[in-house]
């Protein structure tokens, strides 16, 4: 997907465990990736409807789906490895609301990390 991370979906997988143990973090993301993929499927809806209102809701619910998970992020021991550019910030954030978080919570990763939560 990237020079940095050829196969940004496996590299994002095998550290995402070590970046969200933090028992806030994990509720906030609870909330944050299905409110940014709302918003982000209002802001297509908006544009292919040339529905401002939808547009707008979505851009709404991009922003504080993402400022929630920045919040989370910040309260982990093991800070995320700093995006290198805009096109991997893009690229990383797109990938872990649609696939790498998504696929934490239905592989039984999240509810482990709530269970060990009492050791932070």
């Amino acid at each position: 997907m990237g020079k940095r991370h050829p196969n940004l979906p496996a590299w994002q997988w095998r550290a995402y465990p070590q970046n969200h143990q933090h028992p806030t973090n994990l509720v906030l993301h609870l909330i944050a990736v299905p409110l940014f993929i709302v918003g982000f499927l209002l802001i297509v809806s908006g544009v292919f409807s040339l529905s401002l209102a939808s547009f707008a809701i979505g851009v709404i619910g991009v922003l504080a789906g993402l400022a929630l998970q920045r919040h989370g992020h910040s309260l982990e021991a093991q800070a995320s490895e700093p995006f290198s550019d805009r096109k991997d910030a893009v690229q990383r954030l797109l990938v872990e609301q649609f696939v790498t978080f998504p696929r934490f919570v239905l592989s039984g990763g999240w509810w482990q990390a709530w269970r060990q939560r009492h050791r932070h």
